[in-house]
């Protein structure tokens, strides 16, 4: 049957997980590629996002339905951003209406227009008449809007309260109007540098220099100590391409560090910044992500989403910490941030900027095989040092708390020189095991193969992976005995102690337990650079970018675990680890030390980073890994699946890996299927199937191949199963 008169088929993706597109029928003219529509889809109605405009003539349109009605009179994403999802799509093996729908805010998906919020403004009206005197506020309300509208947030700070302005509105004073924001035009007359740069070392201007000069896809890999001016290089990099009125995407890998690198932006720009980050409202990412496509932000910073934003005049990609494993999405689509940004860079014909103190192993390989140009800052600006590193031994050594004598003599030297000194302990809570001295009962998590971890704070059993929670138990539910004993070091066991052994110092600990209440992360980072607090005990929240100046020692606890965990990235996770926490010893001008206790001090792994430095380490493991034949000289997918009954998991990938064995091409190897570290989390039983080869092509082929095979395998009907390509980490 032929297309009826004054109808077209339009070609969309819709937010369900099957991998492939659907036609429509649609009255002329046809909505353009990147406009949503709504569309029945069996039962429901929902929001779908044209791709394309089908032209076959013998297509069954008996067989194809009608869409309800357009959403958009414009595309909502251009042809830039439509061409990044589609090979995202293709290369990542996901179904293609979540990949799409990944790079809208939560609001578009809805259905909602793609437009700002509009703002309420107060405005005062011309009349004869005047409040009585006695009504202070409403005058104070007037004499403020007779400068211009304002809105009651603003006023609200100022002392004027809304029952004020409802009066003024009463008496016809003043009255509430709504306006659209008027887009800042940023971009004339061309912005400039708002304050004095610093004096840039050689190897900072070198940088700058390059990648200034550069033009079309240009991928920078900038690998610089802590401390040594990384954001400077980001900052006077930035300049040419905001002066061309083009905007800069800076993609940082968590949320707390936006704050700082927000307001460092703005003083050297003072230009539009706009934030993207899971912290936001559905509101206010949308007007977010507007002002981004609009082009009224000339600077975007914002996480891993943030890539996928579309942008007007998009002159520059910058990657901060681009080891960051924050990048790699870890459920639903399971894309790589750094590595799209690259593909976006390329397709965009715009240099990109990858810093890291501690480069992954990826950018390093593709670093000395030529893909990116290799820029490098082994020196801190004049005045800061460099730390010096040491290794204790804790073996035959009364430790208190996790605290060795000699770590506690070199915390009171430098607290009595009016320094501070930062602890390191990768584990919240009071102690991660409760056991009973009389039996040995030990408090496990009902829903996972792990103990729950003991707050003693607030007198409770908290499971870190499955989130459950339950009160402390007043005596042993297995014997009935009453000595309940906590095993480990915990980041509150460690502040309980340092509060006795050193009472007049004032001792904090940040961790996610007390950074909860929205605002109280900042807090207690200003009072830590108000100097209010001598000891600094945290987690990695507290190691990660932050500039302490009288910070110099820090100090790392119970680390020993990293050295021997069965994931091969374990050693690369670690040794970046180490070097973040290191550098936030003397940062300024006051020499810094960095102390790691340890029980296997000439491991070989600690003896490098300590002795020869990340770089030296890097290469040394990188040659490892090519012997082994492992990423980056090779690829990887990984098929996950859990389920409630661990004979499901189980008969899934059996079933799978018979049927794909003989399908495989010679060049991709198939390890599995076998448990998760941790079999059992949340009540779901885990399994996992490798597939490994030096060939990306074959891969995909054996991946395709695997996918056509679950369609038609009724096991897969009682499990969760998901691909990750490329995985960053095994379960």
């Amino acid at each position: 049957m032929s297309i009826p008169s004054g109808h077209g088929l339009v070609r969309v993706v819709l937010p369900v997980p099957l991998r492939r597109e659907f036609d429509y029928l649609c009255p002329l003219p046809l909505p353009e590629p990147g406009c949503r529509v709504w569309v029945p889809f069996g039962n429901r109605k929902l929001v779908a996002l044209v791709v394309g405009h089908p032209s076959d003539p013998d297509i069954d349109t008996a067989k194809i339905k009608p869409v309800e009605c357009r959403i958009d009179a414009a595309p909502v994403l251009g042809p830039a951003e439509l061409r990044l999802l589609n090979w995202a799509a293709r290369y990542y093996l996901h179904p293609p209406g979540e990949v799409y729908f990944q790079a809208l805010p939560t609001l578009l998906r809805k259905g909602e227009a793609a437009a700002y919020r509009r703002l309420e403004y107060w405005h005062r009206l011309a009349s004869d008449r005047a409040p009585p005197a006695q009504a202070i506020r409403q005058r104070q309300a007037l004499e403020l809007l007779a400068n211009g509208p304002m809105t009651q947030g603003e006023l609200a700070a100022r002392g004027i309260a809304g029952t004020v302005l409802a009066n003024l509105a009463k008496n016809a004073l003043a009255e509430k109007r709504e306006h659209l924001p008027e887009p800042r035009d940023w971009r004339s007359p061309p912005p400039g540098p708002q304050e004095e740069r610093p004096r840039l070392t050689t190897e900072q201007a070198l940088a700058v220099s390059l990648v200034q000069q550069a033009s079309g896809f240009s991928p920078f890999l900038l690998e610089g100590i802590t401390g040594s001016g990384k954001t400077e290089v980001y900052l006077q990099a930035m300049e040419p391409v905001l002066a061309s009125g083009r905007q800069v995407l800076v993609m940082v890998p968590e949320i707390g560090l936006t704050p700082q690198t927000i307001a460092r932006f703005q003083r050297r720009f003072g230009l539009p910044i706009c934030t993207l980050h899971s912290a936001l409202s559905e509101r206010e990412r949308l007007d977010a992500w507007l002002s981004c496509r609009d082009g009224s932000a000339a600077i975007v910073i914002g996480t891993r989403s943030a890539l996928l934003t579309p942008f007007q005049w998009l002159g520059l990609i910058i990657i901060d910490e681009e080891h960051d494993a924050s990048f790699k999405q870890q459920d639903g689509f399971r894309y790589h941030a750094r590595d799209l940004a690259l593909l976006r860079a390329r397709q965009q014909d715009i240099p990109i900027l990858l810093g890291s103190a501690t480069p992954s192993f990826e950018s390093l390989h593709n670093a000395a095989s030529g893909k990116y140009r290799l820029l490098t800052l082994s020196q801190r600006p004049a005045g800061a040092t460099t730390a010096e590193h040491r290794l204790l031994d804790s073996k035959h050594v009364q430790l208190q708390a996790g605290l060795s004598p000699q770590l506690l003599a070199l915390m009171e030297q430098e607290l009595a020189g009016g320094n501070q000194v930062m602890l390191f302990l990768n584990r919240r809570g009071y102690a991660p095991v409760l056991l009973c001295h009389d039996c040995g009962w030990l408090a496990d998590c009902e829903r996972c193969d792990a103990h729950y971890t003991w707050h003693k704070s607030r007198q409770r059993l908290h499971c870190h992976h499955c989130d459950h929670q339950r009160p402390l138990p007043p005596a042993c539910p297995q014997c009935g005995g009453n000595q309940l004993l906590g095993t480990g070091l915990g980041t509150e066991q460690v502040e309980q102690a340092l509060t006795g052994l050193f009472p007049q110092y004032s001792t904090i600990r940040i961790d996610r337990d007390n950074t909860r209440r929205k605002g109280s992360f900042e807090q207690h980072l200003d009072g830590i650079r108000a100097g209010k607090y001598q000891i600094l005990i945290g987690t990695q929240m507290l190691a990660k970018g932050h500039h302490f100046p009288d910070v110099t020692l820090v100090a790392m606890l119970d680390v020993d675990g990293a050295l021997f965990a069965g994931d091969f990235r374990a050693t690369e996770r670690f040794a970046q680890l180490y070097i973040q926490v290191a550098g936030r010893a003397g940062r300024a001008s006051k020499p810094g030390r960095v102390i790691l206790q340890t029980h296997h001090p000439d491991h070989a792994l600690l003896q490098d980073l300590a002795n020869q430095g990340y770089h030296h380490f890097a290469h040394t493991a990188l040659a490892e890994r090519r012997r082994a034949g492992l990423p980056p000289f090779s690829f990887q997918a990984l098929f996950r699946c859990q389920a409630p009954q661990q004979a499901a998991c189980q008969a899934f990938l059996q079933h799978l890996t018979q049927q794909l064995h003989p399908q495989l091409p010679a060049a991709v190897l198939c390890l599995g299927p076998f448990s998760a570290q941790m079999e059992r989390k949340a009540g779901q039983y885990r399994y996992q199937l490798l597939l490994q080869s030096d060939q990306r092509r074959e891969l995909a082929l054996a991946c395709r191949r695997a996918l056509a095979i679950i369609d038609t395998l009724p096991a897969a009907r009682k499990v969760r199963w998901s691909l990750d390509m490329d995985p960053q980490e095994l379960w």
